[in-house]
């Protein structure tokens, strides 16, 4: 390679090449990546090809099927076709054993997304003996089918192009493919046009590769893989680490690994991360440029995709979840000083995240629901919500208590019903002066949260989500590996946070100011940890049954309460009264006050001391779809004053 030629928007950093110790640590690199298990066997690789020519194979029938029924002629059914491609990890081979296969088919103009992909292909799919787990997801940003095929998971979109043949060979790499499209297929192309242009851009493949299934893991350790939480998803790893290989055109993957730190801890944000020039392209489609696009400023860590149009990869990264990776980078660049020292291995970078000795205060997010099934879908909404929750927090606290969301799921597999949680950790701003007896009261933040997500349109009975305030040494054993809690946490973290009676669902203790040292509060009561069919004595919501109906109210602070009142008609046929009746009752067995509803939904009011009532809304479901029998009705952000 030459010094003269040039990767990326800049002139390299450094153009030189490895030394023997260098070659040395990349060996004991490359030697730990395989004792970690991140390569696929060859028979589990073969596999995945068998896989993807099938679906390949389901691809084109379901488009003929379409063309046929659609009447179209038997010239256009028989040139009639569809094709797969890969993106992701699997396009760019740094897939590890289990990893999601990322697939993408592209069909003619004619064969519709919403009807025809999540319509006629999901049914076809539901009936083959090799499929399970068929979990179809049209109201994502990018929508999925995802399912397993003989055991591999797959994540299935689809992109309607304009043409009304698809050819065989057809290249996907061109600009041309985006004209006439709609606005999720470009997103759904752009998956497999930037995976190509990342290959392209880097100065070795293999070198990238290696470096890139590094990082990857780093991250999975150090609990920063996660774009749906506010850290970064694959294609920003990827891109990272690309700028990095430009910037080091001649480096090996240990230097690579090394110089990744040492560049990210002393990066600017938000100065952008772009692998070549932004260009507008002719197609006309918007792309990030913060100098045009008012919102583009907001962005805090702004990562460009390198394939038009090009956009920032990385929006859902809000302050808090950059200052965890900052805090990261500069961890993992110590430790890779103490590497090329010889004071530390490779094993001492990739030590897990002790996450639950580093907050002395977390929030403990429940999700419950009546089955597996409805666990899974009701799990994948309220953890693409969570973002919303740190950015709350952050808004309502002007930036003065920090949230880290930690992107694992966590289940109590000794408990019955269909339960997970997730946790994020809790603590002041760093650096800013105690204000003595300072409170945090996010108990309206999280209400807000928690209606927000409630409001899911495929709501069901039995879903739920519980927000609690839980400190250090309150943290359920199952979090723990073996499920034991250990005997003792490390003290190393500069926590600031104390806690104090609130309200969320329940009730429980405090500590005294003198045991928390900046003596501020988050106020959000904590209380015993509810599960699905496991609710601690004294912390039941209380219930009532009849042949005709079921009420519930979750009830919260002080004289003011706020919950959901979920009616479910047993029968066909269910009357006001009924309701009525249910909900008289269920509010007499929390207000120990009997009063009398006047109408099912829409504002109603009551006598003496129960005040006013107001039900906001009130829909029919069935199964997640609205029917008009088996009446499910939907009070929400009921209010008793």
């Amino acid at each position: 390679m030459t010094g003269e030629q040039q990767y990326g928007v800049t002139n390299p950093i450094s153009m030189a090449g490895p030394t023997e110790a260098d070659l040395h640590r990349t060996r004991q690199l490359e030697e730990f990546l395989v004792s970690a298990g991140l390569y696929e066997s060859p028979e589990d690789g073969a596999l995945r090809k068998e896989v993807l020519a099938q679906i390949d194979q389901i691809a084109k029938a379901w488009v003929k099927r379409i063309t046929d029924e659609r009447g179209y002629g038997e010239q256009l059914v028989e040139e009639a076709n569809a094709k797969i491609y890969t993106f992701g990890s699997y396009r760019l081979s740094v897939h590890g054993p289990g990893a999601d296969l990322d697939t993408l088919c592209v069909g003619p103009c004619y064969v519709i997304r919403e009807e025809d992909f999540f319509g006629v292909l999901h049914d076809m799919l539901a009936e083959m003996p090799e499929v399970s787990e068929l979990h179809p997801v049209p109201d994502a940003h990018v929508p999925v089918m995802k399912f397993k095929f003989k055991g591999i998971s797959i994540d299935l979109i689809y992109a309607s192009i304009s043409l009304w043949v698809v050819p065989e060979d057809f290249d996907i790499s061109q600009e041309s493919v985006l004209c006439d499209v709609d606005e999720q297929s470009v997103t759904s192309l752009n998956g497999c046009r930037v995976a190509d242009q990342i290959l392209r851009l880097v100065p070795n493949v293999d070198h990238f590769r290696t470096t890139l299934r590094c990082m990857k893991l780093w991250a999975k350790r150090r609990g920063l893989y996660s774009n749906v939480t506010g850290f970064l998803g694959g294609v920003n790893w990827a891109l990272l680490v690309a700028r990095i290989c430009q910037l080091y055109p001649n480096a090996i993957p240990s230097m690579l690994v090394s110089r990744f730190f040492r560049v990210y801890t002393q990066w600017r944000w938000p100065n952008p991360v772009m692998l070549c020039s932004i260009e507008e392209g002719t197609l006309g489609f918007p792309v990030w440029d913060p100098r045009k696009n008012p919102r583009d400023r907001t962005h805090h860590m702004p990562i460009i995709t390198p394939a038009y149009p090009c956009m920032n990869s990385s929006y859902n990264v809000s302050t808090s979840t950059l200052r965890v990776m900052t805090e990261q980078f500069q961890t993992g660049n110590k430790i890779c000083e103490d590497i090329e020292m010889n004071k530390a291995g490779w094993d001492a970078l990739f030590e897990p995240y002790p996450f639950f000795e580093s907050y002395r205060n977390y929030l403990q997010i429940d999700i419950v629901a009546a089955d597996q099934d409805d666990l899974r879908t009701w799990k994948g909404w309220v953890e693409s919500r969570l973002r919303q929750l740190t950015l709350k927090i952050e808004r309502d606290t002007f930036g003065m208590l920090q949230c880290h969301p930690y992107p694992c799921e966590y289940n109590n597999t000794s408990s019955q019903g269909y339960h997970c949680a997730y946790f994020m950790g809790l603590q002041r701003k760093q650096g800013v002066p105690i204000q003595e007896g300072q409170q945090f009261d996010i108990r309206g933040t999280v209400e807000e949260f928690r209606h927000s997500v409630i409001m899911y349109f495929l709501w069901r009975p039995g879903m739920d989500i519980f927000v609690s305030h839980v400190r250090r040494k309150q943290i359920p054993p199952y979090v723990f590996p073996g499920g034991v809690l250990p005997s003792r946490h490390a003290r190393g973290a500069n926590q600031t946070v104390k806690a104090s009676p609130g309200s969320s669902s329940g009730n429980s203790g405090d500590e005294s100011p003198e045991q928390c040292s900046n003596k501020s509060s988050v106020k959000l009561k904590k209380r015993k940890h509810e599960t699905a069919g496991n609710i601690d004595k004294g912390d039941k919501k209380p219930a009532i049954r009849s042949n005709r109906a079921v009420a519930c109210l979750g009830a919260m602070e002080g004289s003011t309460y706020r919950g959901i009142i979920a009616v479910e008609a047993v029968s066909q046929r269910v009357t006001d009264g009924d309701v009525q009746s249910c909900l008289k009752q269920k509010v007499s067995e929390v207000l120990g006050s009997a009063r009398t509803i006047d109408r099912v939904s829409g504002k109603t009011s009551t006598e003496g001391s129960l005040g006013n009532v107001t039900a906001l809304r009130a829909e029919n479901f069935q199964n997640g779809r609205k029917k008009p029998s088996s009446m499910i009705f939907r009070f929400e952000d009921i209010i008793i004053y």
